[in-house]
């Protein structure tokens, strides 16, 4: 999956997504973008269309006095497969609480989307071995109180927000360590079965680079690509790399 964040103008998003989705022909691997809200209509308008789009998120009300929301039924509506909920900025930036992003959860599954849900820990957290407590708190609050059969319309989305920009660096084993730990919470939250269809995407920085040996841990089903999904020669890499 990438998240273009807010980049990019419509015009750019649509030659970028269109260079993206000819790459993808060739290859079996589920993409999804991202794209900002101004964007989605262009977007779901491009035929021959190979890649899920998801909108990067959404308010947990249909209609009303929300000025400046984005209503999830009307995303549903429009075509948009995805919504991204939780995500680090927005629960930084925005002040978006575990209660807040399990109504939103609700709303996008109410509405036949499926969700990426986003969880993580900061640098402080991580610097005092907290990062299982914080992300389990994260996920109890925020995630598992979806019953077992809408399940299957979650990816997760593990964020080491301590090694976005902050001159730490996240090697493959730390994150198949934590996302091995998230599996071990669906698995007894869940059962074997749902623990196991369940993606798990690393958001941690991901690269041509470092892609090929991220993805071959046995917990890491994929990765939330950032700034390398702006770019379609390092993005279409990455995929190649799965």
């Amino acid at each position: 999956a990438g998240n273009w964040k807010m980049n990019t103008t419509v015009e750019e998003g649509v030659k970028l997504f269109t260079e993206i989705n000819k790459h993808k022909q060739n290859n079996d691997a589920l993409v999804i973008i991202g794209a900002p809200n101004t964007h989605l209509s262009s977007l779901l308008k491009i035929e021959n269309r190979s890649i899920k789009i998801a909108a990067q998120n959404c308010y947990f009300e249909n209609s009303g006095a929300f000025t400046g929301e984005t209503s999830p039924l009307v995303l549903s509506q429009m075509g948009v497969e995805y919504v991204i909920i939780g995500h680090s900025e927005r629960r930084e930036y925005f002040n978006e609480s575990n209660d807040i992003l399990a109504k939103k959860t609700d709303a996008v599954l109410q509405n036949n989307m499926e969700v990426i849900f986003c969880c993580g820990e900061p640098l402080e957290i991580r610097k005092s071995d907290g990062q299982n407590a914080y992300v389990g708190k994260q996920l109890e609050e925020g995630l598992f109180h979806v019953n077992a059969n809408d399940m299957s319309k979650i990816t997760i989305a593990y964020e080491p927000i301590w090694a976005i920009g902050t001159g730490e660096t996240a090697s493959a084993a730390q994150a198949q360590e934590m996302h091995s730990y998230i599996r071990s919470l669906l698995k007894n939250k869940y059962g074997d079965a749902i623990a196991h269809q369940t993606s798990i995407l690393y958001g941690g920085s991901v690269k041509p680079a470092n892609a090929k040996e991220i993805f071959g841990k046995s917990d890491v089903d994929g990765g939330l690509v950032g700034g390398a999904s702006l770019k379609p020669d390092l993005f279409c890499d990455i995929i190649d790399s799965f």
